[in-house]
């Protein structure tokens, strides 16, 4: 990877992230917690697909290809997922699936990336 973003990611208790795909490479490295892994491998077709599930744990480490669906879920109910998160080719246009037999043209464009929109508040005009 030539140019290389890493940021760190924590998935609560039960939740997951979005089922996405992007134009980069993503490995992940979990540090703490566990939870499983869908990653679609047939994501050329007209909609991701049926997901293969891989279990996740501690110093596991995985890698998601460019342009294939994938999810991360926090199985575990009492503690976070905490994974560091390696991309290649950034900024990079985030795809977002309501289910994994969504088409890919029915694909939400997610960008700039904000996975938790809940959480993310515009700043106030004192703060800018």
């Amino acid at each position: 990877m030539k140019e290389v973003e890493v940021w760190l990611q924590t998935v609560a208790p039960g939740w997951r992230t979005p089922i996405n795909r992007h134009s980069c490479e993503e490995v992940f490295v979990v540090l703490k917690g566990s939870g499983t892994l869908y990653l679609a491998p047939n994501s050329h077709l007209e909609y991701p697909g049926q997901p293969q599930e891989f279990p996740i744990f501690p110093n596991s480490t995985f890698h998601a290809p460019v342009d294939e669906a994938h999810q991360v879920w926090n199985t575990n109910e009492d503690e976070d997922l905490q994974l560091l998160v390696m991309i290649s080719r950034p900024p990079f246009k985030v795809f977002i699936y309501d289910n994994w037999f969504t088409p890919h043209i029915a694909a939400n464009l997610m960008f700039p990336i904000f996975w938790d929109k809940h959480c993310f508040q515009a700043p106030t005009k004192d703060e800018l």
